[in-house]
């Protein structure tokens, strides 16, 4: 059994036919802890992942618009949904080598966020990957990121 498969939860998500859940067993880990409810789906194009937060008060700043650090921390997680979904397989044993990110808008708490994903280019060791952060048609963010990929031990 691969890494992935015994930690994280992928089945179906009844509650949203055509996407599938993208949580870890032990909700007490970060992804649980901090961000929720994650949903992830290949976009109907083919070539875009597409994973989903649903904001909660908990997520908010000051200004009553969602904190930078959970935008960052959904584009964090989707460089490795991008990787199970549009790459080579299993993210579980990767790492973040390299993120940068604009931010364009604020993150409205009443709505769903999408991170929206697209590999550049995979080698044996690395994925570029690259995508924004929306709402509808409200762009919060863009960035780019490269993934190590690490061997299982």
């Amino acid at each position: 059994m691969a890494l992935s498969e015994d930690v994280f939860e992928h089945g179906p998500d009844p509650d949203n036919p055509g996407w599938r859940h993208w949580n870890l067993k032990d909700e007490t880990l970060f992804n649980g802890a901090v961000m929720g409810k994650l949903i992830t789906r290949l976009d109907p194009d083919g070539k875009h992942a597409r994973l989903r937060m649903f904001p909660e008060r908990r997520h908010e700043n000051l200004q009553g618009i969602i904190h930078g650090a959970v935008t960052l921390s959904l584009i964090d997680i989707s460089l490795f949904t991008t990787m199970h979904t549009l790459g080579s397989g299993n993210a579980g044993p990767s790492v973040t080598l390299e993120l940068s990110t604009q931010f364009t808008g604020g993150g409205k708490p009443d709505r769903p966020l999408d991170a929206v994903t697209e590999i550049v280019k995979e080698t044996g060791g690395l994925v570029f990957v690259r995508g924004t952060v929306e709402q509808d048609e409200h762009v919060v963010a863009s960035f780019s990121g490269i993934v190590k990929k690490m061997r299982p031990k």
